[in-house]
């Protein structure tokens, strides 16, 4: 006679794989690497869709960035936000040529900081659509990355302290500026550092007072 201790059952199996599959990623114990690794992409997944929904629904800078995208032509659904993996460097972006934007699942701290992005590529995403912003000429895409950084919430004093930048005089404009500047070096286009800082210094003062669609930074 077998031992019924030794294995689940055939209608607890279902339920017994879950719980050693959950199991396994959160030890590392057991089951392959390609599993767990497939386990904590689902989860991360999983989480991305749900706070997509809550923020899509919820988050005030988000819903009002969707009216205004509208406004201007542009309806976008949860089908334009699309959660996926991402390499390390990023935690979203837009894509001008397919009209969506990417969330990184997996690289939010939390859903604070997946509502900074959301509302950073949306900009992006309103400036392309108002606009008609070339990205392939640096003094557009340095224009968008400076509103972007300035109106999502990516440049808040507490933001900057966890990334290692203190500052206690115009520490706002200051992150706009370098994350501008990394933004648009990383641009296909750009030939240097020194070019990527010109871009941005040329279009400094029209952009970063530039608030659209907001009355002002928030």
């Amino acid at each position: 006679m077998s031992d019924p201790s030794a294995s689940p059952s055939g209608s607890d199996q279902p339920t017994f794989e879950r719980w050693r599959r959950r199991f396994s990623m959160i030890t590392g114990l057991g089951g392959t690497k390609e599993e767990r690794d497939m386990d904590m992409e689902a989860r991360h997944h999983e989480t991305c869709e749900k706070w997509k929904r809550q923020l899509m629904t919820y988050s005030p800078a988000v819903v009002f960035m969707m009216k205004h995208l509208k406004l201007n032509g542009a309806d976008v659904t949860s089908d334009d936000l699309v959660c996926a993996p991402c390499d390390l460097s990023r935690a979203g972006g837009f894509s001008p040529e397919a009209g969506v934007v990417i969330l990184c699942q997996g690289k939010f701290m939390n859903k604070n900081h997946m509502e900074d992005t959301l509302v950073h590529e949306l900009v992006h995403m309103y400036d392309h659509a108002k606009f008609k912003v070339d990205w392939n000429n640096l003094r557009h895409h340095a224009c968008s990355e400076i509103r972007a950084n300035s109106l999502s919430g990516d440049c808040r004093w507490g933001r900057e302290v966890r990334r290692g930048f203190v500052a206690f005089s115009k520490q706002h404009q200051e992150c706009v500026r370098r994350r501008a500047v990394l933004s648009v070096r990383a641009n296909p286009a750009c030939p240097d550092q020194a070019t990527a800082e010109r871009a941005v210094n040329e279009v400094w003062e029209s952009c970063f007072n530039d608030t659209r669609p907001f009355d002002e930074i928030y």
